[in-house]
């Protein structure tokens, strides 16, 4: 597996990560034994970059990669975020107050049963706190020798300044894929100004651009995108327009419509490094083989006009407050 510079600030990755997510909420039931083996898989594959969060099953992903990490902890590069915090009576927020910032890190580090965090993300920018005085305390925890690199994740290109002139910021974490583009115009090209390497999340619009789903019937009860606007009726059928043009070119180039989705993300730089999610080893070495689809001129424009810039009907999240901050 290629490896390659994350941002200017010596975090070296593997080309492409693992986004660990869905193994412990969002995407229907959660099956420990199948994520810890696709976990495995990946390692084995050289695949070493894996994305949690605290937020993630509230704990229970990251105590599920540590079931992995402990025994290969020299293969692997972990990144984990704070931020969303819930209540006892279940209501969401955001915290970003230097406070919880330094519990936050503990508990995860508690939880990963590791000493030291690769990447230690802000899932989510706090409205109600300076950016300065939340990147302060994560700086804190660089010297402290807890965190090796800072990140943030749907940040503005104004708040990512702001970020950086406190404390270098390694990586910003966003959507990014064929049908969520808009970071193209403004976000991408200050990360680039400042040496930040970028790490699209989604990156296979939540499987929408497998090919696999064509309803919402084709997901599970319990699965979140029921609830997300791009997978409503009137809006997936629009959507389905766009991923069926990707399919005819994918079918030329003899590679899975994924494979194909997956290569576009990745010829957009070697300073973004998709974190496809899945738990299935099957999906997990198709994601994989997308690292050597290589993609001409000719390739790249014709995905451009298949699925230019706001081409996907719908928003990408029922509320877009908490985003691009």
């Amino acid at each position: 597996m290629k490896r390659v510079a994350l941002g200017s600030q010596g975090l070296e990755v593997s080309r492409i990560g693992l986004g660990c997510m869905g193994m412990s909420t969002a995407y229907g039931p959660a099956d420990d034994v199948e994520s810890i083996a696709t976990i495995h898989r990946a390692l084995d594959l050289g695949v070493s970059f894996l994305d949690t969060a605290d937020m993630y099953g509230w704990g229970h992903n990251e105590e599920l990669l540590a079931n992995v990490v402990r025994p290969r902890r020299d293969e692997v590069q972990i990144a984990t975020k704070f931020g969303n915090v819930i209540d006892d009576e279940g209501n969401r927020g955001i915290d970003g107050s230097p406070e919880h910032v330094r519990r936050a890190c503990d508990a995860s580090l508690k939880r990963l049963g590791v000493e030291v965090i690769h990447l230690f993300y802000q899932h989510r920018v706090d409205s109600d706190v300076a950016i300065e005085e939340t990147v302060g305390a994560m700086s804190e925890l660089v010297q402290a020798g807890k965190v090796h690199h800072l990140g943030l994740s749907e940040a503005s290109s104004e708040t990512i300044e702001r970020a950086h002139a406190v404390h270098p910021i390694s990586a910003l974490q966003s959507e990014y894929s064929l049908w969520t583009r808009d970071i193209e115009s403004d976000v991408l090209p200050t990360c680039r100004s400042l040496g930040i390497g970028f790490v699209p999340y989604s990156p296979l619009g939540r499987g929408f651009l497998t090919g696999a789903i064509t309803s919402t019937e084709d997901l599970a009860e319990d699965d979140w995108r029921r609830h997300h606007p791009r997978f409503q009726q009137g809006n997936i059928e629009r959507n389905r327009e766009l991923v069926a043009r990707i399919e005819e070119l994918a079918a030329t180039k003899r590679v899975s419509t994924s494979e194909l989705a997956l290569a576009w993300v990745m010829a957009q730089g070697d300073d973004v490094v998709p974190i496809p999610g899945t738990r299935r080893i099957k999906n997990l070495e198709s994601n994989v083989r997308a690292v050597d689809v290589h993609l001409g001129d000719e390739d790249l424009a014709a995905l451009d006009e298949a699925a230019p810039p706001g081409a996907a009907a719908g928003n990408r999240y029922p509320d877009m407050s908490a985003v691009n901050r």
